[in-house]
């Protein structure tokens, strides 16, 4: 949610007539967990208005359901996996993965195109794709989780471990303050590429159909997209759709970490260089394909050193250093670093809002046929 409890945004947005309709107006009322959408026409003195509710839960209980799916599909191949010749279990893995993965992809395109559909048949599909849109997009979760880790880590060490658990797959139990904060840094900036630019990039281009068709794919790859033995194969198609759909995210998220530098930083110049001398240098040694591009900018933009030695379900991994500076110290590194993610946050809405706003004016983009 991207609403505190009891916080109310109200939204008028007036409506002049076409076609068949009379002028009138969209009043929406958002609210934590639900929204009220109320639309009025006014036609020879009366009011013909068309009220309707929605809850915000129907978005946010998507990743649920999906990952109930795919939790059923995984326990389901690995049972069947066991009947199978090990010769054949690789192969018996990755295709009953994929079919998993289709499965999937398919109920959240056809779930988008649905709230699209439904968005038609009032006039309203922009603002339907965008209420979806905004549920969808993680940019509030991501940091209130980030700052828990540096509010726990300025009680103790314990407190900033316990924080880190919920938004890292590493082992948190031996790390000290530094690992901590540095755990809290690489996940905020490669979930800025995964939970953010990435969605907004898929929107863009695909419309909510996209951006759910994006997201379905990003919740099995969280779920066995993962290199331990039970998820190696069946997993596989999961982890490389995703690597393949945020390879433009990835490298744009870079871009933009560097860019916010450039503008918020004591030298910006400075700054914007190491940045990008650092994606572009670190980026590859990363075991992601394409998590190195954002953490490498930040470790730059920020001057300091991600990477390092951690350990997943007990197995030790010495992960290729990222930047030039020392290791980050702990909770002000943080937020050194939540500081850069809202300014690149900010960068990224002026430029998009910018861009569209230049092709409208200019005739050059016909919104009426994008599939939002």
């Amino acid at each position: 949610s991207m609403l505190d409890d009891g916080d109310v945004v109200k939204v008028h947005l007036p409506l002049a007539g076409a076609g068949t309709l009379p002028d009138g107006a969209i009043t929406c009322d958002f609210r934590e967990r639900s929204f009220d959408l109320r639309v009025a026409f006014a036609e020879e003195g009366k009011v013909l208005a068309y009220r309707g509710a929605a809850s915000a839960w129907l978005f946010s209980r998507q990743s649920t359901a999906l990952r109930k799916l795919v939790e059923t599909c995984s326990r389901r191949a690995t049972q069947e996996r066991s009947a199978v010749r090990t010769l054949h279990q690789p192969r018996c893995g990755r295709f009953l993965g994929l079919l998993t993965v289709t499965l999937v992809a398919a109920l959240a395109l056809a779930g988008g195109t649905a709230v699209i559909l439904l968005g038609q048949t009032v006039n309203l599909a922009i603002p339907f794709a965008g209420l979806a849109a905004g549920v969808l997009l993680c940019q509030r979760s991501l940091a209130d989780h980030v700052t828990a880790v540096a509010d726990g880590l300025r009680h103790d060490v314990a407190g900033g471990r316990q924080a880190l658990a919920h938004l890292v797959g590493r082992d948190v139990s031996d790390l000290d303050e530094s690992a901590v904060a540095t755990g809290a840094i690489e996940s905020l900036a490669e979930n800025t590429s995964d939970g953010i630019v990435a969605p907004l990039f898929w929107l863009l281009l695909g419309g909510l159909p996209g951006m759910t068709l994006y997201k379905a794919i990003n919740t099995a790859d969280s779920m066995i997209g993962h290199r331990d033995r039970r998820h190696l194969a069946f997993g596989w198609a999961a982890a490389r759709l995703d690597d393949g759909l945020n390879l433009p995210a990835a490298r744009l998220t870079a871009v933009g970490f560097a860019l916010a530098a450039g503008i918020t930083q004591a030298a910006p110049l400075a700054a914007l260089r190491a940045a990008l001398r650092a994606a572009w240098r670190d980026a590859g040694g990363h075991l992601s394909p394409n998590a190195g591009w954002p953490e490498a900018a930040v470790a730059g933009a920020l001057g300091l050193t991600l990477g390092g030695p951690r350990s997943y379900a007990g197995r030790s991994v010495d992960l290729a250093r990222m930047g030039d500076g020392q290791a980050p110290t702990g909770a002000p590194d943080i937020m050194r670093a939540l500081a850069l993610y809202r300014a690149t946050l900010n960068l990224t809405t002026c430029l998009v809002a910018g861009a569209l706003a230049l092709l409208w004016a200019f005739g050059a983009a016909d919104f009426s046929s994008h599939p939002f």
